[in-house]
């Protein structure tokens, strides 16, 4: 799956030299957390976010006369200012298990997606990753329920299941095996059943251990 899917295209963008009250009251009216910052030519250049406003604007403790100083400031800075320059960002070909990297390894809640001359395509947040992922496992779909089983290390287990599944006309839609260690291994499979207690009788039944 890629980002291309899931990212907002042509999200909102600022200019280097707009103010800091104008940029707060985008993120405020649009309910949004990054604003990617571009050129003339919509080529990014930086990207300030909520948290860049918050600490620009004078803090509550702040005495009356210093953060009335401070506003007069702040009314005058402008994004480029305050924005971060060196920005991550990704090309829509992009995959989700490239965006899910460079979120943990960056530590940041936004990309900025980018053609190959810089231009700003889309913008893909955290919220837009969990709703891929949410996708991608069935977690929405309806009658969905996740079983877990331990592997243990009988030939052929994967297959098994399927066939096992097939055969009692029960809808298995996704199948895992997530490897611990070198010696154990469990797996994960998503099935559309409204009698889900059935499914685990028939998973015992046939020598199966759930994972509680």
């Amino acid at each position: 799956m890629y980002i291309a899917e899931y990212m907002t295209p042509d999200p909102i963008t600022v200019s280097p030299d707009m103010l800091l009250p104008e940029a707060r009251l985008i993120l405020n009216t649009y309910h949004i957390r990054h604003l990617p910052v571009v050129d003339r030519d919509k080529k990014l250049v930086g990207i300030v976010t909520d948290r860049d406003l918050r600490s620009a604007y004078p803090s509550s403790v702040t005495s009356k006369h210093d953060k009335t100083l401070a506003f007069e400031q702040v009314e005058q800075t402008t994004v480029a200012d305050i924005m971060t320059t060196t920005c991550a960002a990704l090309g829509p070909e992009a995959s989700l298990d490239d965006a899910l990297l460079l979120f943990d390894r960056e530590k940041i809640g936004g990309i900025p997606i980018l053609s190959e001359e810089g231009v700003v395509l889309g913008f893909f947040s955290i919220l837009d990753l969990t709703a891929a992922y949410r996708r991608l496992f069935g977690m929405d779909e309806r009658g969905s329920v996740l079983i877990g089983v331990e592997d243990d290390g009988r030939d052929n287990i994967l297959s098994e299941i399927v066939t096992l599944l097939e055969k009692n006309d029960i809808v298995l839609t996704r199948l895992i095996r997530l490897v611990e260690s070198k010696d154990a291994a469990k797996i994960y499979m998503r099935i559309n059943s409204q009698r889900p207690a059935d499914v685990y009788k028939l998973l015992k039944m046939q020598g199966f251990t759930l994972l509680q």
